[in-house]
C-alpha cells in the first residue's frame, strides 16, 4: 500500500471516535462479510447511491482499501446509482491528497478512472453506472445503500442477498463554496474511518 495513504489509515484509526449509534448501523454490513468469510465465499459489495458520483464511489474505494488494510481476502467492491452521472472531480481530487494515484484511462461525459492504492495490486475502476450494469456484480452480493433516496427509490435489488442502509451526508451541499475541499475531506474520513472500523471487526 502506498506510504501517504497508509499514513491516511493510520491517523484516521480512532475508531472510537464513531457513534456508538452509528456502530449498530454498521453491524449489519459487519455480519453480512462475516458470514462469506466464515463460509469461505467471495465478498462482494455494491455501494449504492443516487448519482453514483460522490458518496458511493468514496464508500467503494475505501471499503476496498481497508479490506487490503486489514489483509481480508477475496473482497470485492463495486458502486452504481439509480441513475448513470460521472464521478464528481473533488471525490477525485479528495482521493488523491489521501495517497491514492488516480489515472483518467477514457475522456467524455461520463469519464472512466484507474485508482491505484497499491503498487502490487489492481486498480479500483471508478466512473457511474446504474447498480444494475454489467460491470457490477448480478448476483451473491450485498447492497450497501449510501444515501437514503436511493434506499426509498430502489425497493427491490435483484440478485443481492442483503440490503444494508448505511447512508452518509451528501458533500454537494458545499459545492461551489470556499469550504467544498474541506466538507468532502470530512465526508471522505468518515466513510473511511467507518470502513476501517467495519474490516477491523473481521475474524479470518
Amino acid at each position: 500500500m502506498y506510504s501517504l495513504l497508509k499514513e491516511t489509515l493510520t491517523n484516521l484509526q480512532n475508531l472510537n471516535a464513531i457513534p456508538a449509534g452509528r456502530k449498530v448501523v454498521l453491524q449489519g454490513l459487519i455480519d453480512y462479510i462475516q458470514e462469506r468469510v466464515d463460509k469461505n465465499q467471495p465478498v462482494n459489495l455494491n455501494f449504492i447511491c443516487t448519482h453514483n458520483s460522490r458518496r458511493s464511489h468514496f464508500a467503494q474505494v475505501w471499503a476496498q482499501v481497508s479490506a487490503s488494510y486489514y489483509r481480508i481476502d477475496h473482497v470485492f467492491c463495486s458502486s452504481g446509482g439509480t441513475e448513470e452521472t460521472a464521478v464528481h472531480p473533488q471525490v477525485l481530487e479528495t482521493l488523491v491528497r489521501s495517497g491514492c494515484d488516480v489515472h483518467k484511462i477514457s475522456d467524455g461525459n461520463n469519464p472512466i478512472f484507474a485508482i491505484k492504492f497499491d503498487g502490487n495490486l489492481p486498480a479500483i475502476i471508478a466512473f457511474s453506472k446504474v447498480f444494475n450494469h454489467g460491470f457490477n456484480p448480478q448476483s451473491q452480493f450485498g447492497a450497501v445503500m449510501t444515501c437514503s433516496h436511493a434506499d426509498e427509490g430502489c425497493p427491490f435489488i435483484a440478485g443481492a442477498e442483503a440490503r444494508l442502509s448505511i447512508p452518509f451526508e451528501d458533500p454537494k451541499i458545499a459545492d461551489g463554496t470556499k469550504e467544498q475541499s474541506a466538507v468532502y475531506e470530512k465526508r471522505s474520513d468518515e466513510i473511511a474511518m467507518e470502513m476501517m472500523y467495519v474490516f477491523s471487526k473481521i475474524k479470518r
